[in-house]
């Protein structure tokens, strides 16, 4: 609907068809409100924490900035899913429903983002009023309270345990068990997240064969930052054919927007030729459209046939 959450949606895809897969299930969908929630949780105290720690800068810091620039929104990328589904789990969509505000985020991102700025700005205050650290984490804590206060109201409060009845690809019940989002998840899942898969990307602007990690863009502040190794794309397309023919479904995005044919649907930069229609260039290669912020990526999806 209106929201920014296909990292989420993608990363969960990925996982459910595992379960699915070996567990002998039918059908499986996962609630993308109960890890979204936490998501949100986890962003804010990021943004209060960042604060804090930058609490002596000047107030023009090009981090500082930043912070208050990018306080929260419901975008995302795949160490968003390893960190919050390895802390989190995950629990059936029937034990978490979606909301209005969970399907058209702005409204509630608004609110939120804008009681976090105020509250930054205090936290800030009190740094310059020599308050202890101490004093401030304390302060953090309630407004993380506040924080939680709104996403309940908005998006629901997460169950701590439900109950679950399994059924076989044959629709005959196996069992009905009380599980926590983390016993289920540890036992139709248990993925190893943080350690059993690997980013790549493909950024001709950077040289290939590379490591690279982008501070502050993580979802949880003790949480991973966006690390990737840089590959040319036919080595990536190898890969993907690989996953794909071992029946495991890959994560991926890229630049959506500007090739896209919805109706068709079929993305290639060859959809549209503007160049003609307004007798002007529009000649830059990837690596100058990346360089020049003309192109990001900007929307995950599932690989899931070759």
């Amino acid at each position: 609907k209106s929201s920014g959450r296909c990292w989420l949606f993608t990363g969960l895809n990925v996982i459910r068809q595992q379960m699915m897969a070996n567990n002998d299930l039918p059908q499986l969908e996962l609630s993308q409100n109960y890890n979204f929630f936490f998501d949100q949780l986890e962003k804010s105290n990021l943004f209060l924490q960042g604060i804090i720690d930058l609490a002596d800068r000047p107030a023009d810091d090009r981090m500082v900035d930043w912070l208050f620039s990018n306080p929260l929104n419901d975008g995302g990328q795949f160490t968003g899913i390893a960190d919050n589904l390895s802390k989190y789990g995950v629990v059936p969509a029937e034990a978490m429903r979606e909301t209005f505000s969970s399907n058209n985020t702005s409204k509630m991102n608004r609110l939120l983002s804008l009681k976090l700025r105020q509250d930054g700005l205090e936290l800030r205050k009190m740094k310059a009023d020599g308050k202890s650290d101490e004093q401030m984490l304390q302060r953090k804590e309630q407004m993380l309270a506040d924080v939680y206060r709104m996403l309940a109201l908005t998006l629901g409060e997460p169950p701590t345990e439900f109950s679950w009845t399994r059924k076989n690809s044959k629709g005959e019940v196996v069992d009905t068990k009380t599980y926590t989002p983390q016993s289920f998840y540890k036992e139709f899942a248990g993925n190893d997240l943080k350690n059993g898969y690997v980013m790549l990307m493909n950024d001709p602007s950077r040289p290939f064969y590379k490591v690279y990690e982008i501070d502050y863009d993580r979802h949880v502040y003790d949480g991973d930052n966006w690390k990737y190794i840089n590959l040319p794309a036919d080595d990536i397309k190898k890969m993907a054919i690989e996953s794909i023919k071992d029946s495991t479904m890959m994560y991926f995005s890229c630049d959506v927007a500007k090739f896209l044919d919805r109706d068709r649907g079929v993305m290639d930069p060859d959809n549209y030729d503007y160049a003609s229609l307004m007798g002007v260039s529009f000649d830059m290669d990837k690596a100058d459209r990346i360089r020049s912020h003309a192109s990001a990526s900007s929307h995950a999806m599932t690989l899931c046939a070759v």
